[in-house]
């Protein structure tokens, strides 16, 4: 098993910006791909960016120029920096880890952006 532990978030108006970061511990592998999704009411949960532990990213598109996503593979620990928010961003982020077969959840964290 591997635990996942998000922190950051919160309330911010719209242009600002927050950081979320999330750790993830246990049953860990050198190999894995970490990364964030999130969801609004009433919609699938979404992806916003993801990163191997190659370095290798993939970021939906409404994101790109402004959330960079970034990793510590000594702390296993990814973390995502969003600029310029928007009400579009707003939602619960999912930290995401997958290794093999095996995904992993956080248990989401709140970003609300307001107008």
């Amino acid at each position: 098993q591997v635990q996942l532990v998000e922190s950051g978030g919160g309330l911010v108006q719209a242009g600002e910006s927050l950081s979320l970061s999330c750790a993830a511990s246990g049953n860990t592998f050198s190999i894995n791909t970490m990364g964030w999704y999130r969801q609004t009411p009433g919609k699938q949960r979404e992806l916003v960016a993801i990163i191997s532990s190659g370095g290798i990213r993939n970021m939906v598109d409404s994101v790109k120029g402004r959330f960079t996503i970034s990793r510590d593979n000594a702390k296993n620990t990814v973390y995502l920096q969003m600029n310029n928010l928007n009400s579009e961003d707003s939602g619960v982020y999912f930290c995401y880890y997958r290794t093999g077969q095996a995904t992993y959840w956080g248990q989401g964290t709140q970003v609300t952006v307001s107008l």
